[in-house]
C-alpha cells in the first residue's frame, strides 16, 4: 500500500473508532457509579488512556513502525502464535458486534418498534463489510467524512445551557455511588477503541507527529465527554440521571424547533456513522488479525465469513440487557487487552534488542 494515513485522519480515525454506543448511557453511569459530580472520573480516564497510547508509541519507537505481527513472528513461532490470533479475533469481532447489536436495537425501538431488528442487523453490517473492503486508507477517508457530517452536533449542547444550574452539581465530590471499580471499567470501556491504533504502524508515515495525532484524536473525545457529563449534571442532578435509561437522548428531546417534531429521533440517526466506524475499526483489525493465519485466503473472503459467524451469534442476545451483559463481558477483556498488548510487544522487542547486542 503505497498511501499513508495523514495525521489530520489518523486523530479523526482514532476519534471516530472510540466514540460510539456507550455515549447515551455514560451520564447515567458516571451518576450511578460515582454519585455527585461524577463526570470529574473521565478525567483520570482520559489520563489513564493516554499512558497506554503512550505504551503503544513505546512499540512503534522500539519496532522502528513494524507491524505488531511482524515483532511477535520474528521471536515466537508462527504457529504458536495462533490461538493469540484467534482469541484477538474472536474478541474484536463480537465486541464489534455487540455495538451494533445495541445500535440496532435501540433504532428499532425509537423508530421502528414493529420491525424485525436482525434486518436492521443485516443492513449494518452490510454497510460495514463494504467499507472493510476497501481497505484502512478508505476507511480513514470514510471516518473524516462522517466527522464532518456529526462535528456539529456537540453544538446542540448550547441550547440546553439555558436549563443549566451549577447549584445541581453541588460541592460534593463523588457521593452517592457504589461499587466503584465495576464503574470505572464500564466507564474506560467508552474511551476503548483507540487500541486499533496498533495495527496501523504499515499504513502511517514514520513521523513522531503520528503518535501525537493518536493521543489528539483521544484528547478530543475525552474534552467532548467531559462537556457532556458536566452538562448532563448540570442540568438533571446526579439523582435524576440515575432514573434516566438514556440521558443523552433526554437532552436532545429538550431541542425543539416549530418545524421538526421529535429532534431526538431525528438525530439519533446521525449517531449511526459515530457507531459504524467503530464497529468497522474493530471488525477490520479482527479480519487483520485473522489474515495471519489464513494469508492465502482473500481478505473479501475472509471478512464475509467472520461477518456471516458473527450475524449468526448476534441473534443470540435478544434483549438490550443481555446485550449490555455482553458488552460489559466483552468490554473488560477488550481493556485486558489495551494494555496487554503493548506490554508483551515491548517486552518482546527488548529481548529482541538484547540479543541483536550480545549477538553483535
Amino acid at each position: 500500500m503505497n498511501e499513508k494515513i495523514r495525521p489530520f485522519n489518523l486523530a479523526v480515525l482514532v476519534y471516530m473508532s472510540q466514540v460510539g454506543i456507550v455515549v447515551f448511557t455514560l451520564p447515567r453511569t458516571l451518576a450511578d457509579y460515582f454519585g455527585t459530580n461524577g463526570w470529574l472520573i473521565l478525567i483520570p480516564c482520559f489520563l489513564l488512556s493516554g499512558f497506554n497510547i503512550y505504551l503503544i508509541s513505546l512499540v512503534y519507537k522500539l519496532g522502528n513502525g513494524r507491524s505488531v505481527f511482524e515483532i511477535m513472528e520474528q521471536s515466537i513461532p508462527k504457529p504458536l502464535l495462533y490461538p493469540f490470533y484467534m482469541g484477538l479475533t474472536a474478541v474484536w469481532m463480537m465486541f464489534g458486534c455487540v455495538i451494533g447489536k445495541k445500535y440496532v436495537l435501540l433504532f428499532q425501538m425509537l423508530a421502528f418498534p414493529t420491525t424485525n431488528p436482525m434486518l436492521f442487523k443485516l443492513m449494518f453490517d452490510i454497510l460495514a463489510f463494504m467499507l472493510i473492503t476497501k481497505g484502512i486508507y478508505t476507511i480513514s477517508r470514510a471516518a473524516t467524512m462522517f466527522f464532518w457530517i456529526t462535528a456539529w452536533m456537540y453544538l446542540l449542547l448550547l441550547w440546553v445551557l439555558p436549563d443549566f444550574n451549577w447549584v445541581r452539581l453541588t460541592p460534593f465530590i463523588l457521593q452517592g455511588g457504589h461499587n466503584q471499580f465495576k464503574g470505572l471499567l464500564e466507564v474506560y470501556g467508552a474511551f476503548l477503541g483507540y487500541e486499533i491504533s496498533i495495527l496501523l504502524f504499515p499504513y502511517i508515515d514514520r513521523r513522531k507527529k503520528m503518535m501525537a495525532a493518536i493521543q489528539a484524536g483521544n484528547a478530543y473525545l475525552s474534552v467532548s465527554y467531559i462537556n457532556l457529563g458536566l452538562v448532563s449534571f448540570g442540568i438533571f442532578s446526579s439523582d435524576q440521571l440515575k432514573q434516566l435509561l438514556y440521558p443523552l437522548l433526554d437532552i436532545l428531546a429538550y431541542i425543539q424547533f416549530p418545524f421538526v417534531e421529535r429532534l431526538e429521533n431525528l438525530l439519533y440517526g446521525f449517531f449511526m456513522f459515530l457507531v459504524l466506524m467503530t464497529v468497522v475499526m474493530y471488525w477490520w483489525g479482527a479480519v487483520e488479525t485473522a489474515g495471519r493465519i489464513v494469508p492465502r485466503l482473500k481478505r473479501q473472503v475472509l471478512a464475509f465469513v467472520l461477518l456471516a459467524i458473527t450475524y449468526g451469534i448476534s441473534f443470540l442476545p435478544k434483549t438490550i440487557d443481555e446485550i449490555d451483559a455482553w458488552i460489559s463481558f466483552l468490554g473488560n477483556i477488550t481493556t485486558g487487552v489495551a494494555f496487554g498488548l503493548p506490554v508483551l510487544l515491548i517486552t518482546v522487542l527488548l529481548i529482541q534488542k538484547k540479543g541483536e547486542k550480545s549477538g553483535g
